[in-house]
Order: structure tokens, then C-alpha cells, then sequence
């Protein structure tokens, strides 16, 4: 819960990576680290699938199916995330300019053997959050 005690109104954390890299599997180990223990499926196909929390919402969104990103306003995701909100965002570059930037991005890459992930913070929220987990 330390992520959403730190975080303003809304976070946005961004999955990147190719396909296979592991942005769903991060998800939901983020989903059940908040105590989340249901199915998590994957949002390729309803975009965005929210879960409720006691103080706040997380949205687990993919964009990989976006075929335009002016489509992206007729999701109602900024609308619906007004209040608490956590969003996870996988392949946010399809989002193109209407994505909200991230506070932290978490790139995702296969390596020989495993995968590497790179975490950045972009802005104060997303920093004040690595310092906490000692990834800054």
C-alpha cells in the first residue's frame, strides 16, 4: 500500500516492452502486493479493467490494441481515474500525445537469461515513490 499512500490523486505508472516481456505478469504482482487476490486478466481486449480499493482505484489499461490515439478520449479513463487513481498503462506509446506522462516508467526487456527492468521516475511523485523502495 506504501504506492498509494505516497501517490498525489492520480499516478500513472507506464509498462513498456515488446510482447512476452512480462507488463501483465508485473501487474498483477502489483494488483496482489495491494492485497488484490481475485483473477486479473489481461486487458487486451476491454482496454482497461479497474479494481477497487478502499481509497482509491487502480486501472490496469493496455493500448496495444489502440488503432489511433484520438480514440483514447473515448475511453473515459482520464474521467473515471478523477478521484484516488493508480493507473497502470501497458504500451503507453500507442496512447501518443492524449496519455498523461508517467511518474515512473517501467521498461521491460528479455535478456539471456531473463528479462532486465529499468525503472525511471519522471516527476516528483515518482521519485518521492522509488526513494521510498530504494530504486532511486
Amino acid at each position: 500500500m506504501a504506492v498509494a499512500a505516497l501517490a498525489p490523486s492520480q499516478f500513472d505508472i507506464h509498462l513498456r516492452g515488446d510482447l512476452g516481456t512480462g507488463k501483465t505478469t508485473c501487474a498483477r504482482g502489483f494488483l496482489a502486493g495491494l492485497g488484490y487476490r481475485d483473477r486479473v486478466p489481461s486487458p487486451t481486449y476491454t482496454l482497461v479493467e479497474p479494481y477497487e480499493f478502499d481509497a482509491f482505484t487502480v486501472y490496469h489499461v493496455d493500448l496495444y490494441r489502440l488503432r489511433d490515439a484520438a480514440e483514447l478520449p473515448y475511453l473515459g479513463l482520464y474521467e473515471s481515474a478523477s478521484g484516488a487513481s493508480i493507473l497502470l498503462i501497458e504500451w503507453p506509446e500507442h496512447g501518443g500525445e492524449e496519455i498523461d506522462p508517467a511518474d515512473i516508467t517501467l521498461s521491460f526487456e528479455i535478456a539471456d537469461p531473463g528479462r532486465w527492468l529499468h525503472c525511471s521516475a519522471n516527476s516528483d511523485a515518482g521519485r518521492s515513490v522509488m526513494e521510498t523502495f530504494d530504486l532511486a
